[in-house]
């Protein structure tokens, strides 16, 4: 056998093809030539659509449609059809493309999550954000050592920046130790002060050795403070093992006169803060919030960075508004001083009161304690929270006080689990706050469009599959809400996912031989305890599981289905409640907990629920709708209802009966001719069982000749192709009393059905 001569490949030439890469065998010179043909690629073969030189015309039967050997499966191999340069040059056309990056149609906006439109904040100059008399404002002063107020004014005299604590004798300076002109490590020009925080000034300055870009360096606000001087070498220490394109990169550190500084780059954005300031600003002193979907999206987008720091072991500890960046459509997190290890038990703690979780001072930090930072964070861009470091320093307002909570009442639960009081009771993880937080953002928008608007599009839940059955003959079964999907890193799911036996009670007999009792199995084995109706497997099986993890609740869920199905509402109602308080937002606890409220008296807050599962995923629009349409209907709001009819697509099985439901609501509404002629008429293009279309017919009829007969007739309107007057309507009506008759199950209702058509048959003369 022959090698193959592609460049590289180690196959041998089997039927004048290489059983490696496919290519073909070149073919040998006639003998005494002395000249061989150089061996064929696939490109070669059969182009790639860019033009090389001249235009090669490929047609049946030519040379470049050759038999191909069977196994040969890349797509390389195909012909390609002219496009590009290849195009233009096999038409002689000179036209070029013309490249850039105007064009935004393919460009997605970051913020928002596809779901919102957050305003994009445009670069500033750097030279308009230098301050123009840096100083620390007086109410800002505290001893480095003691916290005591220090430097303040006195009978009219302006206090003093640097000089020594009355209280404990401690040095205190908040002067900047740099001024323009200052050349910092031999290579970053100062060009002044752009803001003052926590642990140092922060000073913009030139790069004189890359191009001059902007950077900015930041010190130290007070140098006789060891534990801020430790912060700040803790700061270059962290910042230079952390790259997240999400985080402020750092470049270098460096010393200058005893003083280090970070030199990072600079972000030419809004902090937070300064938003809240401006829109303070514009609203003439008054607290202006960021509206909750735009809050919502910018702490969304830069959660990724504390699932970084996290994952590297590593806490922010002093999240707050300072410190998050827009700049263009994206955040950057900035401020790295307070950051410390997972394991860091003897360095300082950096956090700011009102954020700080409560539990810092005792036990320090941990994921929890920056998932209530993140909490108090998302709180404080939404309310007008003016009892943040006092009343409210480690609670949230009520909700009765709170028309954002009120409205949004996913979003309170969610501020409610992030900034709980026990940290066990928070989010495990910030992956799972990001999570709940994009599903809270999605019913947020949803509940912005307002009424009238069912959701057009649906989104997958990690957590649940979505509802099998729409509910339009009465509210949902136990059995017919949102299935738990299986934890796929559960040691037993992959065992689980063979267990297909559909009888209950066979299904717990193959569940008594799992290999391992994890949780799922334990799950696995309450649900079919509910199917065989064995509670006593119920309760067994939650309890092992909750005793095992009492933050468990799928274990709730599952009990929430059980009391479901032994016709305990009130008692669903509470697990599902529950749930929705752990998963806030997920649709399916916000379904069923509707579903147990509809059937246990609590109207008003099932009909809440239901309206926001309609707006927010269209899996869950039918279902909600014909929920609603229930509760309307009781309340005798007939508007509501047939609003809530109209939620129901076309898409949906259930279309149908939807439209089924309204003609009856207005059949029976008693609202004139015109209704009944739009019961009718809504009928037209829906696929309705014939015995269920005549039945409909007669009512309508039935109605409008009522009414004719006690106003008179309206020549001018029609129902279908009926004029509204009495003789018509009578023959109508006769008509759909004989088709009925036609269809009647048995001979009583036929001779029934027969007399009644007859009854109303109108005289004639003869």
């Amino acid at each position: 056998m022959t090698a193959c001569t592609e460049p590289g490949c180690t196959g041998t030439y089997e039927d004048g093809y290489c059983n490696v890469c496919g290519s073909p065998q070149a073919p040998t010179a006639p003998a005494g030539t002395g000249v061989t043909r150089p061996a064929a690629s696939a490109t070669s073969l059969l182009g790639t659509g860019i033009a090389s030189g001249v235009p090669v015309a490929r047609g049946p039967g030519g040379d470049d449609e050759r038999s191909t050997r069977t196994g040969r499966t890349s797509s390389s191999r195909l012909a390609t059809a002219a496009l590009g340069s290849a195009r233009t040059a096999a038409s002689g056309s000179r036209a070029t493309r013309t490249l850039g990056t105007g064009s935004t149609r393919l460009r997605g906006a970051r913020l928002g999550a596809g779901l919102t439109t957050v305003p994009s904040v445009p670069v500033r100059d750097p030279l308009q954000v230098v301050m123009a008399d840096p100083q620390v404002p007086e109410r800002k002063r505290y001893c480095p050592s003691c916290g005591e107020p220090v430097g303040r004014e006195r009978d009219g005299v302006p206090g003093r920046t640097k000089g020594f604590c009355p209280q404990c004798g401690a040095a205190f300076d908040f002067d900047p130790r740099l001024v323009a002109g200052d050349l910092v490590g031999g290579q970053y020009e100062v060009v002044g002060c752009l803001a003052h925080g926590g642990l140092g000034w922060i000073y913009l300055a030139r790069d004189q050795n890359v191009s001059g870009r902007w950077v900015v360096l930041k010190g130290l606000l007070n140098a006789g403070d060891a534990d801020a001087y430790a912060a700040a070498i803790a700061e270059r220490q962290f910042l230079a093992e952390v790259e997240h394109p999400l985080i402020v990169e750092i470049y270098n550190f460096v010393m200058h006169d005893d003083a280090g500084y970070t030199v990072m780059e600079y972000v030419g954005g809004r902090s937070l803060k300064e938003m809240l300031t401006a829109r303070r600003e514009a609203a003439g002193g008054t607290n202006d919030p960021l509206p909750v979907d735009h809050a919502c999206a910018l702490v969304l987008e830069v959660l990724p960075a504390f699932a970084y720091l996290h994952d590297v072991g590593l806490l922010y500890c002093d999240f707050k508004p300072d410190n998050v960046i827009q700049q263009g459509d994206a955040v950057k997190l900035i401020d790295l001083g307070g950051v410390r290890r997972v394991d860091d038990l003897q360095s300082a703690i950096f956090g700011t009161v009102g954020y700080q979780a409560p539990e810092v001072p005792e036990v320090g930090t941990s994921v929890a304690s920056d998932v209530y930072t993140i909490g108090r964070t998302l709180a404080s861009l939404v309310l007008d929270f003016r009892g943040n470091t006092t009343t409210y320093v480690a609670s949230l307002p009520p909700v009765a006080e709170t028309p954002v909570f009120a409205r949004y009442d996913s979003f309170y639960r969610l501020l409610a689990k992030a900034c709980a009081p026990d940290p066990s009771d928070r989010f495990a993880t910030v992956d799972e706050l990001r999570t709940q937080l994009l599903g809270v953002l999605r019913e947020v928008v949803a509940t912005d469009r307002g009424p009238g608007h069912p959701a057009l599009h649906s989104a997958a839940s990690v957590l649940f599959d979505p509802p099998t059955t729409d509910g339009a003959h009465g509210p949902l079964g136990w059995d017919e809400l949102p299935l738990l999907k299986v934890d796929a890193s559960d040691p037993a799911a992959g065992w689980l996912a063979g267990v297909s036996v559909s009888d209950p009670l066979q299904r717990l007999e193959a569940l008594a031989d799992a290999p391992d009792e994890t949780v799922e199995v334990r799950l696995a084995r309450a649900r079919a305890g509910i199917e065989a109706g064995r509670l006593d497997v119920v309760r067994a099986a939650l309890a092992q599981v909750l005793d095992a993890d009492p933050w468990e609740w799928r274990a709730v869920w599952l009990d929430g289905l059980a009391q479901l199905a032994a016709g305990d509402a009130v008692a669903a109602r509470a697990s599902f409640n529950a749930v929705y308080g752990q998963v806030p937002g997920e649709l399916a606890p916000k379904l069923a907990l509707a579903v147990a409220c509809e059937t246990s008296d609590e109207p008003d807050i099932a009909e809440s629920l239901y309206v926001v599962c309609a707006r927010s995923d269209a899996n869950y629009t039918a279902a909600a709708a014909f929920g609603l349409a229930r509760i309307r209907r009781r309340a005798d709001e007939l508007d509501g209802a047939l609003a809530a009819l109209e939620l129901v697509t076309p898409t949906r099985s259930s279309y149908p009966e939807a439209r089924v439901q309204r003609a009856r609501l207005l059949t029976s509404a008693g609202r004139g001719i015109s209704a009944l002629a739009d019961a009718l008429s809504g009928l037209e293009r829906v696929t309705v069982e014939p015995q269920q279309r005549v039945d409909l017919r007669i009512g309508v009829f039935e109605a409008a000749l009522a009414e004719v007969v006690r106003s008179g007739p309206a020549t001018q309107l029609r129902i279908g192709d009926v004029p509204v007057e009495e003789a018509r309507l009578r023959d109508a009506l006769e008509a759909a009393y004989r088709e009925s008759a036609t269809l009647a199950g048995t001979r009583d209702e036929r001779i029934d059905l027969v007399d009644r058509a007859n009854a109303v048959r109108r005289w004639t003369a003869w």
